[in-house]
């Protein structure tokens, strides 16, 4: 069960995916800032169980190629690449396990290709309809009353060269405030006009109980060489994801469907609605499984490992997927 690393061609670009094990495929997608390795302990744990598990970098991250083109980051694209994974490996379905932006993209794939999803196993992001507008008319509202990193990212160049300039502090930064150790929401407490490394915490110093110095190094070296122009486009696509989604405006998600948040995650807390637990039900058809995680935030796969695990695991096994 040795990982290997190895790049596929998926008729755009070229898609580096680390793959371990044998058996069925589980498709692990990442949000921003991550690459593939936020996955590492559950690619252990999931060839060890009889899967073959499978990170890919998605498309502008770690080694997978960047397109210069912003409108090259629609979920409908990644999801291409996806599928072009899933061909090449020659699997006619898969489970896809999603967090942050990977969360969104699994949602989105089982609304355009429902049939090539065994499961969809999905972490902090909880599924929520088409809402009747695109999102910026939303998120400028909130930007004109405090800082909102959605609408900081939206200008290119900005965000861009201020997380660029120092990678290694910005990441001990944002993972540290959106973990459960950190209320991230009260970034909302300072005003618009600043920069996102005014208003994030100071990081306490590495290791953490839940990341140690190496895998931080690891998550770093990817970022000092890419910087975060790929990743910060995904968030420029928000309202244009929107547009190409106006066919699945009422659509519900039909495919076994399993749950996991952090107690303290501030997706669930400040991005998901009122009661995203309600929508979800109404809105998942096959929703088989809710599971809160005490005390995490929303890097739950790395602070809770044992509890991101022994769910994934026992929701694949209930599934009885065969090779």
């Amino acid at each position: 069960m040795e990982l290997t690393h190895r790049t596929i061609d998926t008729g755009e670009i070229r898609m580096h995916v680390a793959d371990r094990g044998e058996g069925f495929p589980v498709v692990f997608c990442h949000g921003f800032p991550h690459t593939w390795f936020m996955w590492h302990r559950q690619l252990d744990a999931v060839a060890a169980a009889g899967y073959r598990a499978l990170a890919p970098d998605l498309r502008g991250y770690g080694r997978t190629e960047a397109p210069a083109n912003v409108e090259a980051y629609t979920n409908a694209a990644v999801i291409g690449d996806l599928m072009a994974l899933l061909d090449d490996i020659g699997a006619e379905q898969a489970a896809f396990v999603g967090l942050d932006f990977g969360a969104q993209l699994v949602w989105e794939l089982t609304l355009r290709a429902p049939e090539r999803v065994a499961a969809a196993i999905v972490l902090n992001n909880p599924f929520a309809p088409r809402p009747p507008r695109a999102p910026s008319a939303f998120w400028t509202k909130a930007a004109e009353r405090h800082f909102l990193h959605l609408s900081y990212f939206q200008t290119p160049g900005i965000a861009d060269a201020e997380l660029a300039a120092d990678p290694r502090g910005f990441l001990a930064r944002v993972y540290y405030s959106l973990s459960g150790d950190y209320h991230y929401l009260d970034t909302w407490k300072n005003p618009p006009g600043l920069g996102y490394l005014d208003v994030l915490p100071q990081a306490s110093a590495l290791p953490w109980s839940w990341l140690s110095e190496a895998e931080f190094d690891t998550l770093v070296q990817d970022f000092e060489r890419t910087g975060f122009t790929g990743g910060l486009n995904w968030y420029r696509n928000l309202d244009r994801n929107w547009e190409l989604t106006a066919a699945y405006a009422d659509a519900k998600v039909e495919v076994p469907t399993f749950f996991l948040y952090g107690q303290n995650d501030p997706d669930m807390e400040g991005f998901s609605g009122r009661d995203p637990l309600a929508t979800l039900r109404a809105n998942v058809l096959d929703l088989r499984e809710v599971v809160e995680v005490p005390a995490a935030g929303h890097l739950v796969q790395l602070e809770r490992p044992d509890a991101v695990n022994a769910f994934l695991l026992d929701a694949l096994k209930s599934l009885d997927l065969r090779a």
